[in-house]
């Protein structure tokens, strides 16, 4: 029984692009070749539209890119992991009429003519690359309808042997938000052991020019919350103090009411309501215009309030103006705990910013146990989530320099972490927090 002609040629270019992502057997001499493979990297979870505007999407509903304007530039990245030879191609349609796609990576241009209206794939060229991460720009040059192209793969294949690739692979745990977003690392402190602590005390100093939109710079971690500053947009920044609720949940408006995050008090201008999608909980902040280049310190206070409750109370402010600001007072209901699981951690929330870098020094840690003894904090545990840890994403790292420790996430470096390393930072005991506890604002 013969075929619809619509259904031979959507069953044709099926078979064309599931060739792609296979093994090749032969080299081009037509001799066997066991080592040549093929990658398939889809877009939606590997692309960016990298200008002329940081922070655009371009993303079509299908995840495949798509775009008119001559002047935007997608690019996308992936990791190969030694000094290989790769032949770039894409799977991509124009169904307005024929394009011109131009190409850039590693200082070669190419251009590909692109015509039909299924996906099909087109070849690009061959590269030579030293290994590490490698960008690959995409520009419109000629159209006739009103997109240049839709692409929805870029097709990575090479005979050099045991070579290696990595990126976001599938869309499995909704990786492709995640991958976008990038690797969050974390740094977890050593505490004593005796007596409970009752302070966290830290400061932060984000260097010049890595502060881009989507940051959050945690500084005082803790087992129910988080307490830092973040990138909003680029006329908004915010001191952001949250504490979960003991009840597990997603939707704030499921927590049954003794369960619900209480508010004590806040400070002048600080916003407090309710959180969800990353558990729930009370959630506090205040817009202030923090710059990169300075050192801003942070206060996180855990006390029990001898109710079976416990408060949770964080002071923000800038060192050099010796200042403390009152964010907000929480209590946990079901709580009966002092500071635990002290830690930081860096992260990008905007997937659309997430090829950009960003890193913080996070200095001067110290801890106050309920006796007033305070305690240093210069050792810390280095680790990541699972966008790094499944290498979905190598562009992460933590570290300690003098007396700072460190983390970089992002902006695709070429440098990858090792998580459980642990660091040590110097001494800073001629820096220990001169605070007086009476006089610092409840609210």
């Amino acid at each position: 029984m013969s075929l619809p002609i619509a259904r031979y040629i959507s069953l044709l270019t099926f078979l064309l692009q599931t060739l792609w992502c296979v093994p090749l057997l032969v080299s081009d001499d037509g001799k066997p070749n066991a080592h040549a493979m093929r990658w398939v990297v889809p877009v939606a979870g590997n692309a960016y539209r990298t200008a002329p505007q940081q922070g655009s999407d371009g993303f079509r509903r299908n995840r495949t890119i798509g775009w008119g304007d001559a002047e935007g530039i997608f690019s996308v990245f992936v990791h190969v992991d030694r000094a290989a030879k790769l032949e770039l191609g894409i799977a991509a349609r124009t169904d307005q009429g024929p394009a011109t796609l131009t190409t850039r990576v590693n200082g070669r241009t190419f251009q590909t003519k692109l015509e039909g209206a299924e996906y099909a794939p087109h070849t690009i060229g061959q590269v030579e690359v030293e290994g590490g991460y490698l960008r690959i720009d995409f520009q419109g040059s000629k159209r006739t309808g009103k997109l240049f192209a839709e692409i929805r793969d870029v097709i990575v294949s090479s005979e050099t042997p045991q070579v290696r690739l990595d990126y976001v692979k599938s869309n499995e745990g909704n990786m492709f938000y995640w991958g976008r977003r990038g690797p969050s690392v974390h740094l977890s402190y050593e505490l004593p052991k005796q007596p409970a602590i009752k302070y966290a005390y830290s400061e932060i100093t984000v260097p010049p020019g890595q502060d881009p939109q989507g940051s959050y710079f945690m500084a005082n971690g803790f087992a129910e919350g988080y307490f830092g500053f973040q990138v909003n947009s680029a006329q908004e920044r915010r001191v952001l103090f949250s504490v979960w609720s003991p009840f597990r949940t997603d939707n704030p408006r499921e927590i049954p009411k003794d369960q619900r995050i209480r508010v004590l008090g806040h400070g002048p201008e600080v916003h407090v309501g309710q959180f969800g999608n990353e558990g729930s909980g009370g959630q506090s902040y205040l817009r202030y215009p923090w710059k990169a280049g300075k050192t801003y310190r942070f206060l996180t206070e855990v006390e029990p309030d001898g109710k079976g409750h416990t408060v949770y109370t964080a002071w923000f402010g800038e060192k050099a103006a010796d200042e403390w600001l009152l964010i907000a007072s929480f209590q946990r209901p079901k709580t009966d705990t002092h500071l635990r699981r002290f830690h930081s951690f860096l992260e990008s929330f905007y997937p659309t910013y997430g090829y950009l870098g960003r890193q913080a020094r996070y200095g001067n840690v110290w801890v106050r146990d309920v006796a007033g003894g305070w305690h240093e904090c210069t050792k810390a545990r280095f680790s990541v989530d699972a966008t790094g840890g499944g290498r979905h994403r190598l562009d992460f790292v933590g570290g300690s320099q003098g007396q700072d420790f460190f983390l970089r996430n992002c902006g695709f470096f070429d440098q990858t972490g090792q998580p459980g390393s642990v660091f040590t930072r110097k001494s800073t005991a001629d820096q220990r927090p001169e605070i007086d506890f009476d006089r610092l604002p409840r609210g």
